[in-house]
């Protein structure tokens, strides 16, 4: 990822928390972008959508995460939900509908309606810079 490329996710995907005590760090969404932005990833659902598994602290992958996320696959990244791993295997063909449409809602946002969204506490930006220090804003 390049210096000032961004990262956005939702902030209240289900299952996930973020930020320092909670179960999800930025740094870890950060590096998770970084891979599926190198093409690491568990599949592509297809309509901007895909699953990435992200670890948990502490623990590997198979004790972490499964998430959704919607991208253009370049500058927007949009987590719009999770879950951990041992709580369910995997989305159901309703939801996964559902997280399309929203995908394709979120990567049509214009950057006026993207800042409007943050105002309202709808999406949550996060920067990650080369030298991975980061930032909410």
């Amino acid at each position: 990822m390049s210096r000032g490329e961004q990262v956005w996710q939702s902030t209240k995907p289900d299952g996930l928390t973020v930020g320092p005590e909670k179960n999800l760090s930025t740094r870890a969404l950060c590096e998770a972008v970084r891979e599926m932005a190198a093409g690491l990833y568990e599949a592509d659902l297809g309509g901007g959508l895909l699953k990435k598994r992200i670890a948990r602290s502490g623990q590997g992958k198979s004790g972490g995460f499964s998430t959704l996320v919607a991208t253009n696959k370049g500058n927007r990244w949009f987590f719009v939900f999770g879950f951990p791993k041992n709580e369910r295997s995997n989305i159901d063909k309703d939801e996964a509908d559902a997280l399309k449409k929203l995908a394709a809602h979120l990567l049509s946002l214009t950057p006026p309606a993207s800042a409007k969204a943050q105002g309202a506490g709808e999406l949550m930006e996060v920067h990650c810079d080369a030298e991975d220090k980061i930032t909410n804003s």
